[in-house]
């Protein structure tokens, strides 16, 4: 008899999965524009004399989207909201225009008093450009009176430049800009969920990339929200250093467009890409309000994002809870939304009600 070891067929799943989608000739791999210039420089900055105190002090922006419906049924409404990302001007003006507009879609319980919902705002992960995957994710949770809010994030979607390609980011600084630009867009989404629409609870979660930015939003956020990061990372350097993204990565463009490309070798450029992506680090990030509510989901055999990554977020925040499914990014990515769910519901059962 044979035996199959299915621990090694998931992780298997994970690689030819990316050499599918990362590593032909027919797409250009991530950064194939260097760095970002001065663009990188002024990140860099940014992120290092306001990281992590002062953001964490201040209250979000509060927008105003302008919503319409999509589609209205017996028992619940979705609807789509379009408004200007809360960014400072000095962000805003490195973002791409296409990114300038964020759009937002709401799925909600018709006739429950807004003090009695809950509403998780989903983070895209790698790759997600619309609204639909997340949407299936959060719509069965209706019957728990769990609303769900999909973010479109800047450089997906519509929002995505147009010499981009996919989600291929042209350059190493707008990964930056875009964790920064989502982390302000959903704690003023969440703000607003709370001091405008009246939620009674409210909660963020991602996957993956998402994951990352949901951690770092649910740190950031002024109030106790449900913080889920599903099949993610510490720090964006485990994906593109360590992970099977490093496949998918401009490595010679990078050392190219390095000011000392002359003398630089590629192990060079890759720790100059650690240090870079070590700004993503969430162990960096304060405790959230109530660390108990925040729930890991990782998967056992996952190709993407090593075991100890998870570990390290876990015991930078005593208190969290990290839930293992069995499978790899791919596999459980597709198969493990149950699961999801259900971190989702118990998170949320770890808060008390918002006064109204």
């Amino acid at each position: 008899m044979v035996t199959v070891n299915l621990g090694i067929l998931h992780y298997v799943l994970d690689h030819v999965y990316g050499a599918l989608v990362h590593r032909n000739r027919l797409t250009t791999p991530f950064f194939s524009r260097g760095w970002g210039g001065s663009k990188l420089d002024l990140l860099e900055s940014m992120i290092k004399q306001l990281f992590p105190e002062i953001i964490c002090q201040e209250t979000p922006s509060l927008v105003q989207p302008l919503w319409r419906t999509v589609w209205e049924s017996r028992n619940s409404c979705l609807r789509e909201g379009v408004f200007r990302t809360p960014c400072s001007e000095e962000l805003m003006s490195a973002l791409p225009p296409e990114s300038l507009n964020a759009r937002v879609a709401f799925l909600a319980p018709k006739f429950v008093q807004p003090q009695k919902m809950a509403c998780v705002v989903h983070l895209a992960g790698t790759g997600d450009h619309s609204f639909e995957r997340r949407l299936r994710l959060g719509g069965p949770l209706l019957k728990d009176n769990i609303a769900t809010m999909v973010l479109e994030s800047p450089f997906y979607g519509q929002r995505r430049p147009r010499l981009q390609r996919g989600a291929k980011l042209l350059c190493v600084s707008d990964l930056l800009l875009l964790g920064r630009a989502t982390i302000e867009e959903a704690r003023s989404l969440l703000h607003w969920l709370e001091t405008e629409a009246g939620f009674g609870k409210t909660g963020v979660c991602g996957l993956s990339m998402g994951g990352v930015h949901a951690a770092m939003v649910g740190s950031l956020h002024p109030t106790p929200v449900a913080t889920l990061p599903f099949l993610s990372p510490h720090s964006a350097e485990v994906a593109f250093c360590e992970g099977i993204l490093k496949h998918a990565t401009a490595w010679e463009a990078l050392r190219e467009d390095a000011t000392q490309a002359a003398t630089m070798t590629l192990e060079q450029v890759r720790e100059r890409m650690r240090s870079v992506l070590s700004l993503t680090d969430v162990t960096r990030f304060p405790v959230p309000k109530i660390p108990q509510a925040v729930i890991f989901v990782a998967a056992t055999d996952d190709g993407y994002i090593p075991r100890h990554s998870v570990m390290e977020l876990q015991k930078a925040w005593p208190g969290s809870e990290v839930r293992w499914v069995t499978g790899g990014h791919v596999s459980s990515f597709l198969f493990h939304n149950d699961a999801f769910r259900k971190a989702i519901i118990d998170s949320l059962d770890r808060l008390e009600w918002r006064e109204p």
